[in-house]
């Protein structure tokens, strides 16, 4: 299966896993659930939510216990957060101001997650594999969090 066609089939398991629930958590921590038993090659999937205007906080995630609290504009989640923008790092151990929550993981791709036109939370997903995330990975999560947020309003 093409990643494009595997990404909307996950699109459309999301879809269903959320429609009609509002409950911001539930619908987390099943995405979360969904991406980490979906995806190959990954060690954590999860969302670290907004806290305060200088914090990130642990949300509801899949894998090894992590980091709970995430300065914003800090690491790759609180890049995305500060910045607004998917951040698709092929080797953290590169990136500038990393913060290694598990010294397993090697590559990362955090997606924004809007409300109101404002960063909500980011959605983090980790693999042990040195650039496993292309950008076919991320216009499908990009798509997935869309979905995502349209529960959100």
């Amino acid at each position: 299966m093409q990643k494009q066609d595997f990404y909307q089939s996950l699109v459309k398991q999301a879809q269903a896993l959320t429609s009609g629930e509002r409950n911001v958590i539930a619908n987390m921590a099943n995405l979360s659930a969904l991406l980490f038993t979906s995806l190959e090659d990954i060690n954590w999937a999860g969302f670290y939510l907004v806290d305060s205007p200088q914090e990130l906080v642990l949300g509801p995630f899949q894998g090894n216990p992590a980091c709970i609290r995430i300065p914003m504009g800090k690491g790759v989640c609180g890049t995305a957060a500060h910045s607004k923008e998917t951040q698709l790092v092929e080797d953290v151990h590169a990136f500038d101001g990393h913060i290694a929550c598990d010294a397993a993981s090697n590559s990362e791709i955090v997606i924004p997650v809007f409300k109101n036109g404002e960063v909500f939370a980011v959605l983090d997903i980790d693999s042990p594999s040195l650039a496993r995330f292309d950008e076919a990975d991320k216009e499908g999560l990009q798509a997935l969090v869309s979905c995502f947020e349209l529960t959100l309003s």
